[in-house]
């Protein structure tokens, strides 16, 4: 158990039987009444976040949000299977808990499966990746303004903008955060 006076940022706690993850708090000692703890929580399930107020003696007990690395094997219609590096078992998935940012993993990259309780609710898949320019329109002599970017498709079947330079059978470096091209690799 631990009390709200006791609040850190990045804490995770249950609160009505959700996980909720602090990422602001405030002790606040106003000169008349009594004192109190302003937080913001982000509940690590949904994603949603809202501010509350508590009392500094309120107790709640203390959730363990699990992060382990798993590797990306192989997708199943709506399903994706992970497998664990050391004990080699297969985690299947919902597409449904997986990000936006899941369309540049390809196989055997490693993610990270976050979970409370043995139930997995979220997927990061790694910062970076490298991934090959599967198709990709020609660059056009003499269209060489500054920045100029055009659409490219990669393996794993999502497009990004790309230099004109850029060719098909490049490999290139993505930023999985923003979607962004970084380099030629």
């Amino acid at each position: 158990m631990i009390t709200a006076g006791d609040f850190r940022n990045g804490l995770t706690f249950e609160m009505d039987g959700n996980v909720m993850q602090i990422i602001e708090f405030q002790h606040v000692k106003p000169g008349k009444g009594a004192a109190f703890v302003r937080t913001k929580l982000r509940n690590v399930i949904v994603g949603s976040v809202l501010e509350m107020t508590f009392n500094p003696t309120a107790k709640f007990p203390v959730a363990v949000v699990e992060r382990k690395d798993m590797q990306f094997s192989y997708a199943d219609g709506e399903l994706y299977y992970f497998m664990d590096m050391d004990t080699f078992d297969q985690v299947p998935l919902n597409s449904d808990k997986l990000p936006d940012s899941f369309k540049f993993v390809k196989e055997g990259n490693v993610c990270r499966l976050i979970s409370y309780k043995n139930n997995v609710f979220s997927v990061e898949p790694p910062t970076f990746v490298e991934l090959e320019i599967t198709k990709a329109d020609p660059g056009v002599r003499g269209n060489t303004a500054t920045n100029v970017m055009k659409t490219a498709e990669v393996e794993t079947g999502a497009t990004i903008k790309v230099p004109m330079f850029i060719n098909e059978g490049d490999k290139i470096r993505i930023d999985t955060r923003t979607g962004e091209y970084l380099e030629r690799v």
